[in-house]
C-alpha cells in the first residue's frame, strides 16, 4: 500500500502564510515528479505547482511569487510553501506524487486533501 499523507491546512487571514506537508509511505521503487493540486467549491481540480525529482519547478500563474514548492528525497517528502495567501487560494490541496512501485508501472497517487481557507 501507498499512502500520501498531507498537513498543514488551516484558517489564515488574507496575507498571511501556511505551510504544507506530503510524506509518502509504503514500498516504494522511485518517485518522479511531485505536486501539489487544488480544488475550490464548483471550479476543477488545478496544478498549484510541481517539482520533479531534480528540483526543477513549475507554477500556476496565480501563485508565482507567492508559493515556493520543495521536496526532500530522502523523506519522501513534498512542502508547499505559501505566503500573501489570498481568498481566491480558499480551496482543497491535494498531494500528488509519480512513482513507480515493485510489479507495478509507474502512477500517478493522490492524497487525501486538506483544506485551505483564507479570510479577507
Amino acid at each position: 500500500q501507498v499512502q500520501l499523507v498531507e498537513s498543514g491546512g488551516g484558517l489564515v487571514q488574507a496575507g498571511g502564510s501556511l505551510r504544507l506537508s506530503c510524506a509518502v509511505s509504503g514500498s516504494i521503487i522511485s518517485i518522479n515528479t511531485m505536486g501539489w493540486y487544488r480544488q475550490a467549491p464548483g471550479k476543477q481540480r488545478e496544478l498549484v505547482a510541481a517539482i520533479t525529482v531534480g528540483g526543477s519547478t513549475n507554477y500556476a500563474d496565480s501563485v508565482k511569487g507567492r508559493f515556493t514548492i520543495y521536496r526532500d528525497n530522502a523523506k519522501k517528502s513534498v512542502y508547499l510553501q505559501m505566503s500573501s495567501l489570498k481568498p481566491a487560494d480558499t480551496a482543497v490541496y491535494y498531494c500528488n506524487a509519480n512513482l513507480r512501485r515493485v510489479d507495478i508501472p509507474q502512477a500517478d497517487y493522490w492524497g487525501q486533501g486538506t483544506q485551505v481557507t483564507v479570510s479577507s
